[in-house]
């Protein structure tokens, strides 16, 4: 994940949310002494919780300082639910331990976060919940951000053979008071000890396992060296005898629940886990939507998405955004940003939960719109939401209808469950026409809101393109057509390759610009080297600046066999680019002919793992370009307008904010007969969870691969891996924890020279033998043809 350490929460104190009064359900310890102002920042943090029922206890452990105190007293005033205890100075343990003992006997879960530290808004709502949905766990913590002094990720598999050796945690996480109590809490007097470590190792020693949610949902704020932190390293060798002592307690290996994972069987969906108590939000009369989304990650689908979202009225809209599927969000922060609250069910609950979390969602937040976009689990809750909830008004937005895909992807999708869906809308006319006409769709319940670009971003005026040549060392001297474009089979690269070889036969003052990555990527390298074309192509990767390469371009390309309507055409025009594109999706309802060239798709969608493409195909595409080139001017000027007159982002956000008003006033009649059939329902969802099991396990393998380093956890470690854990515990032991790693490579490589001299010995017998019985057989076969000659010549 990229991440923005710019985008700490509590940086400011959001509008206060107003819920249903409740006694709170969790409690949060916060140990502090002479504490700076970065405790304000924390205290911002608590109060933009999502989830509203805590109670918040500031330990003052004898500060001395004055300033500090009215940071305290401060805080105190800003809610009712913060209260400030003093006591006499007594260490870090001492105080946390002070403060559950003081909070409310009603709170059966107590957050631990240190004065300086930061919570990610929505920390509380997710730990709570996964808490409760797993009753049995002792503790939940989230994947780490390190800002200030160090700015990196922290995100590890829990292990519990690990911690005898190495610290996984830290201490801030939602822990069950009932497990707290079972080990005596921290119980360490004094300071300078590691005081959280030891806590984890007595609760491992005695069963308690935690839940580990992959999202980061905790803000550690690295320091110098100093304090309690330098007294504990000065302390190191005494301090690693107690964390042996613990250790040795710790008998048998402590399994985790470790998200996102895939354990879906036919023990069927939770509609609501019973013992989450549903905060009921009241006073805010802007209209709630709830969205439902696979991921937050690079793609048209995510970009219309982040687009809307972060141009709505916020006066006027309260946005929920739900993901449904793990992957590695790049874009996360950025729909943070843009949303009121963002959500990524994946990382904190079992497939069999989602459905209840939906629930609750629309029942804390009161929602007035469920809008399913792109997400195959969205559209499979729909029948049960609609029986549910039968006034609340559904929306879906499709991007394309995908024939190689399910026959039809999104679009069947729609159209299966069309009967509850109020209002469903596309990118382009031409896959709305198909809904209707293919998938039998009503007229009356579909439409077209276009995608728009940012003109203001996507403006030529803003760019240099002489300097961004120099930058991208461009010749000045040739026509630049460029492909935007991720290199898979959608895209049609093979096709591309030939065209380009086509294109150089004619005119060889040009220079095709490849930019972005993908399965194909590598192929399409290798093609280019062997047709000798590598003088004409430059392969630029993945691009995070794609308006700098529209800057140099005078034409771009996009051979795809499918689109919906592609962002790369929008953005291409308003930088004043012309384009050439296949006649797929909605292309020629933008691209007409004033501002580029729609080329006929000689090839059908099912054959797009067929590579022998038409020459009349990848002649027209010539023709385009070479039309284009010869009159460069002309469409140029003509580009940016097309854009002006009614493709902008803003036009796209004013036609969805028509739609969404056109829902709210829906008179929609309770359909009460359904309710007797939300068993059917239930079942068709679990029937699909079920079908697409394999899909979500290649997808949670995918994430751990990308984040973690591993496809799984300890439990299905590598032998190599193995190996490193034992000269770990081996390095700990001899008190030489820093060369673990020195150690790892010396005992591996003995073992790798172990092994090869020993295959080498088996090897030279192993060969003998094979060569014997080679002989044998040849001499066998002479004799055959021996006999059989003679047999012939008598």
């Amino acid at each position: 994940m990229n991440i923005d350490y710019t985008l700490e929460p509590g940086r400011v104190l959001n509008k206060k949310r107003e819920y249903n009064k409740h006694k709170p359900v969790i409690s949060i310890v916060t140990p502090a002494w002479n504490s700076s102002d970065k405790i304000l920042q924390l205290a911002n943090c608590i109060l933009n919780q999502t989830y509203p029922y805590y109670e918040w206890l500031i330990i003052d452990d004898g500060s001395t300082n004055k300033e500090s105190l009215r940071y305290f007293d401060k805080i105190q005033a800003m809610d009712d639910r913060i209260s400030l205890l003093h006591k006499e100075n007594e260490g870090l343990s001492r105080t946390r331990d002070y403060g559950v003992a003081h909070s409310s006997k009603e709170t059966k879960l107590v957050v631990f976060i240190d004065d300086d530290d930061l919570l990610d808004p929505t920390y509380l709502e997710t730990a709570y919940y996964a808490m409760c949905a797993n009753p049995n766990a002792s503790w939940c913590y989230s994947d780490i951000i390190n800002f200030e002094g160090e700015e990196s990720a922290w995100n590890k598999f829990f292990s519990s053979e690990r911690m005898k050796y190495e610290n996984l945690l830290v201490s801030q996480a939602m822990i069950r008071k009932e497990a707290f109590y079972d080990v005596g809490g921290f119980q360490i007097e004094g300071n300078g000890y590691y005081e959280d470590w030891i806590f984890w190792l007595k609760l491992l020693a005695k069963g308690h396992f935690p839940i580990h949610m992959s999202y980061y949902g905790f803000w550690y704020r690295r320091k110098k060296v100093s304090g309690q932190l330098k007294l504990a390293h000065s302390n190191h060798k005494r301090n690693m005898k107690q964390i042996a002592f613990y250790a040795e307690q710790i008998k048998s290996v402590v399994r985790p629940i470790e998200f996102p994972r895939e354990n879906y069987h036919w023990d069927g969906i939770r509609e609501q886990v019973d013992s989450v108590v549903i905060p009921k939000q009241k006073g805010d009369k802007r209209v709630h939507i709830l969205v439902m989304v696979p991921w937050m990650t690079l793609g048209g689908a995510d970009k219309f998405n982040l687009d809307l979202f972060q141009r709505i009225d916020k006066e006027k809209y309260f946005i929920t955004l739900v993901a449904m599927q793990p992957t590695d969000y790049r874009w996360r922060q950025k729909f943070e940003c843009a949303c009121d609250e963002v959500f990524d069910l994946s990382t904190f609950l079992d497939r069999k939960d989602y459905l209840s979390f939906v629930q609750y969602l629309i029942e804390s937040r009161k929602v007035d719109i469920i809008f399913n976009t792109n997400s195959q689990v969205g559209y499979s809750f729909l029948p049960y939401l609609h029986t549910k909830y039968p006034k609340l008004p559904i929306l879906d937005y499709i991007h394309m209808e995908e024939w190689y895909n399910r026959n039809g992807g999104y679009s069947r999708d729609s159209a299966a469950v069309g009967s509850v869906i109020d209002k469903t809308l596309f990118c382009n006319k031409n896959s709305e026409n198909i809904l209707v006409h293919y998938f039998k769709r009503d007229p009356q319940s579909v439409g077209t809101v276009y995608i728009g670009v940012d003109e203001k971003k996507f403006d030529p005026k803003h760019y240099n393109k002489k300097k961004l040549r120099e930058k991208y060392q461009i010749p000045t001297n040739r026509t630049i057509i460029s492909l935007i474009a991720r290199i898979d089979y959608q895209k049609r690269p093979f096709l591309l390759m030939e065209i380009i070889k086509k294109t150089v036969q004619v005119k060889q003052n040009v220079l095709f610009l490849i930019a972005g990555d993908g399965p194909l990527l590598d192929e399409i390298k290798g093609i280019s080297r062997t047709e000798g074309l590598d003088e004409f192509v430059r392969f630029l990767g993945k691009s995070e600046y794609p308006d700098e390469i529209y800057a140099i371009s005078d034409l771009t390309l996009n051979c795809s066999i499918k689109e919906g309507l592609a962002l790369t055409s929008y953005e291409s025009l308003a930088m004043g680019v012309p384009v050439v594109s296949s006649d797929v999706g909605g292309q020629k309802e933008l691209i007409c002919d004033e501002v580029g060239v729609i080329v006929p798709c000689l090839q059908k969608e099912e054959d797009i793992f067929d590579f022998s493409y038409s020459s009349s195909e990848v002649q027209n595409y010539v023709d385009g370009i070479l039309k284009i080139s010869s009159d460069l001017t002309r469409y140029q000027k003509a580009c940016r307008q097309r854009i002006l007159d009614g493709f902008t982002i803003n036009n796209m956000v004013q036609n969805m904010e028509e739609e969404f008003q056109k829902l709210l006033k829906l008179q929609k009649t309770d359909s009460s007969t359904l309710s007797d059939h939300l068993d059917i329902m239930k079942e068709l969802i679990n029937m699909f969870l079920l079908a697409d099991k394999g899909q979500y396990q290649w997808l949670v393998e995918q994430y751990n691969l990308s984040v973690y380093g591993s496809k799984s956890s300890e439990y299905e470690m590598s032998r190599k891996e193995r190996i490193f854990l034992k000269c770990q515990e081996l390095a700990v032991r001899l008190r030489i924890p820093e060369e673990a790693e020195l150690c790892f490579h010396f005992f591996y490589e003995i073992l790798r020279q172990l092994k090869h001299f020993v295959e080498s010995i088996i090897m030279v017998p192993y060969l003998l033998i094979k060569l014997f019985i080679k002989f044998i057989l040849l001499e066998c076969h002479r004799v055959v043809r021996i006999l059989k000659r003679k047999l012939s010549d008598d």
